[in-house]
C-alpha cells in the first residue's frame, strides 16, 4: 500500500527522539521507509549552575513536534493520523529525574552536567567499574553527598525517555540500553548488576532512606518486548488535537546511543558506529569484556543487551558551527548572497587540501567540559605558533580533527591496548553531511574504514521507530541483529571510505601535538571569566 493508505489503515509506526537541540518525529511505513517527519527546536537552560530542560519545555516540545508531523501528513497526504501500529520514544541518555508521585523533585539534570566528580570517582572505586559523571547513579549519589533534602522523598528515578514513556503509558520501564546508563547492566541477565546494586545499598544504608535502589529504578526490558500501550491520557499528552486514539503498543524507551546503533545497523558484535553532531560518541559492540576498567571508556549495552564500549565526548561540531557563522557574517559584510549548505561544503572540502598534520595548528572544541581529558569546564581555543603553516585549509582541517580528537584518544585504548576487532564502523550525524570529508577524517583518526548510509541521516527518531517496528512486525522471531540485517537494511552496507596511510600518520602527529598542548587548554579553563 502507498503512504496515504498506510496512514489511513493505522499501519504506520512513529518514532520520536528528544535530542539536545531538536525533538524529531519520524513516521515509517511497513517497509521501514520514512514517509513523514516533524520537529521542534529547543535549548537547555543553565539554572542554579546546572543544565536543565523544564518539564513544561519537554511537553510543549513533544506536542509541538507531533503537531508539526500531523500538519506535514495533512499537507502531503490529506489524511489525519487516527491510530498507529506502534510508537517508540527515545532521548539523550543519562541524567537525573527523581520523582515523588508525578512531581519532579528537582529540575532535570542533563548529561551535560559535570558536577558529579566526587560521586563518580567513589562509585568507580567501589564497583571497580568506570562510572561516568553523567550517569544517573552518579547524579543520585552526588545528591546524597551534598545532603540534598529531596533524596529521602524519591519514589522513582528515570531518564528523559523513561519519563515520557511512563507518562503516556503508565509503565515505569526502560530499554536495557538506556538502563545501562543509569547503573551498569549485567549482559548475562540483561538487568541491573546485582552485585553493584547490593554494594550501593550497603553504602547508603547509614542514611536511613525509606527506599533501596531497585525500589526506585525502572524495570529493564529487552528490545522486542512490549512495554505497554498508549493510555487515553497519554494520547492527549501527545496529540492535543484529540485525533490520536489510545491502545497503541509502545516499545521499550531507549537512549540516543541505542537508537544510533539501530539506525546504523551496528548492534551485532564486532560492529560499531560513531555519532558526530553537537556531541560525539563511538559505540563498539564487544565480543568479550575488557581486561580492566578505563576512565575514558563507558560500558553500556545494545538495545538487546550486548556489551558495548562507549567513548562519549561532550563536544563535537559546535565550535565548527561558530566559525562557519563567522565566515557567513564576513560574506554578508561583503554583500554576498550566502547559502549555508554551500558554505559548509566549501569549507569542509578545502580541509582536504590541508597538510595531513594540519601544519602544526591545533583546535580545542571545548564549548563545555570534557571529562575524557579531565576538564570540568570548557573554553574553545585555536592554538598556533609563529612557525606553523597557518592557512585556510589547515585551519579547517584542524577544526575537523579537533572535533574528533577526544574520540580518538578513547578509541586508541580499545584498538591499541585491548586489541578489539571490528568488521565495520558506521558514521552518522552532521559531521558527515558533506560527502567523503568527515568519513576521511574519522578513517584517519581510527585507522579503520568508515561507512555512511543515506538512511543514517534519519538518525535516532528513525532508530526508535525501527525498534517499535521490531515489537509488532517481527513475525519470524528474529534476533535484533538478524532483523536489521535481513528486514530493514537487506544488504545495504553504505558507502565506505578506507583510511589513507598519509592521513593516518598525519592525524597521529596532530594528536601528539594535541596532547602535549593540553596544559594550554587547562590554563584557559582555569582563568576563564566566570559567567
Amino acid at each position: 500500500m502507498d503512504a496515504k493508505q498506510t496512514i489511513q489503515s493505522g499501519k504506520a509506526i512513529l518514532g520520536i527522539e528528544f535530542g539536545s537541540t531538536r525533538i524529531k518525529a519520524v513516521l515509517i511505513d511497513a517497509d521501514n521507509n520514512p514517509i513523514a517527519q516533524g520537529s521542534h527546536t529547543w535549548e537547555n537552560q543553565l539554572v542554579d549552575g546546572l543544565w536543565t530542560y523544564s518539564t513544561e519545555a519537554i511537553w510543549y516540545g513533544l506536542q509541538d513536534c507531533y503537531a508539526d508531523l500531523r500538519a506535514n501528513v495533512l499537507k502531503q497526504y490529506e489524511v489525519e493520523i487516527e491510530t498507529l501500529a506502534a510508537i517508540g520514544f527515545s532521548a539523550m541518555m543519562h541524567g537525573y529525574m527523581p520523582f515523588k508521585g508525578n512531581d519532579i523533585l528537582v529540575p532535570f539534570r542533563t548529561w551535560r552536567n559535570t558536577n558529579t566528580g566526587p560521586a563518580a570517582a567513589e562509585l568507580s572505586k567501589l564497583f571497580n567499574y568506570n562510572i561516568p559523571l553523567r550517569w544517573s547513579i552518579s547524579h543520585l549519589y552526588q545528591a546524597i553527598l551534598n545532603n540534598e533534602e529531596h533524596v529521602k522523598d524519591i519514589e522513582f528515578l528515570t531518564t528523559l525517555a523513561g519519563y515520557v514513556h511512563w507518562q503516556v503509558t503508565g509503565q515505569k520501564v526502560l530499554g536495557v540500553g538506556d538502563a545501562s546508563g543509569m547503573i551498569p547492566v549485567d549482559p548475562n541477565t540483561k538487568t541491573y548488576d546485582a552485585a553493584m546494586v547490593e554494594k550501593f545499598d550497603k553504602l547508603i544504608a547509614p542514611k536511613g532512606f525509606g527506599w533501596k535502589l531497585l525500589d526506585i529504578l525502572p524495570k529493564s526490558l529487552n528490545a522486542g518486548e512490549n512495554a505497554g500501550f498508549l493510555t487515553p491520557e497519554g494520547a492527549l499528552k501527545l496529540d492535543v488535537s484529540g485525533h490520536l486514539k489510545p491502545g497503541i503498543p509502545v516499545c521499550p524507551p531507549e537512549g540516543d546511543a541505542g537508537t544510533g546503533m539501530v539506525a546504523t545497523n551496528a548492534v551485532r558484535q564486532r560492529t560499531g558506529n560513531v555519532s558526530a553532531g553537537t556531541s560525539s560518541f563511538s559505540m563498539i559492540v564487544l565480543e568479550k569484556e575488557l581486561s580492566k576498567p578505563y576512565e575514558m571508556l563507558d560500558m553500556v549495552t545494545t538495545p538487546d543487551g550486548s556489551l558495548v564500549a562507549m567513548v562519549h565526548c561532550n563536544n563535537c561540531t559546535s565550535d565548527i558551527n561558530a566559525w562557519v557563522k563567522l565566515f557567513k557574517e564576513y560574506q554578508e559584510l561583503l554583500g554576498l548572497e550566502v547559502d549555508t549548505y554551500s558554505l559548509y561544503s566549501n569549507l569542509f572540502n578545502i580541509a582536504l587540501k590541508g597538510d595531513a598534520d594540519c601544519g602544526g595548528v591545533i583546535s580545542y572544541n571545548y564549548i563545555s567540559g570534557e571529562p575524557v581529558t579531565g576538564l570540568m569546564d570548557g573554553r574553545p581555543l585555536f592554538v598556533r605558533s609563529a612557525n606553523d603553516k597557518f592557512n585556510l585549509a589547515n585551519f579547517m582541517r584542524a577544526h575537523l580533527y579537533g572535533a574528533i580528537g577526544v574520540l580518538k584518544l578513547g578509541n586508541d585504548i580499545l584498538f591499541n591496548e585491548e586489541h578489539v576487532k571490528v568488521d565495520r564502523i558506521m558514521g552518522h550525524g552532521g559531521y558527515f553531511t558533506t560527502p567523503v570529508v568527515g568519513q576521511r577524517m574519522l578513517a584517519a583518526a581510527l585507522n579503520t574504514p568508515i561507512s555512511v548510509m543515506e538512511t543514517a541521516g534519519e538518525g535516532g527518531a528513525w532508530g526508535i521507530a525501527l525498534l517499535a517496528a521490531y515489537v509488532v512486525n517481527n513475525d519470524k522471531k528474529l534476533s535484533l541483529a538478524d532483523y536489521l540485517d535481513q528486514v530493514v537494511f537487506a544488504g545495504n552496507t553504505g558507502t565506505e571510505v578506507a583510511p589513507d596511510p598519509a592521513d593516518v600518520d598525519g592525524f597521529n602527529r596532530y594528536i601528539e601535538n594535541y596532547k602535549a598542548a593540553l596544559p594550554i587548554e587547562e590554563a584557559a579553563v582555569k582563568y576563564k571569566k566566570q559567567d
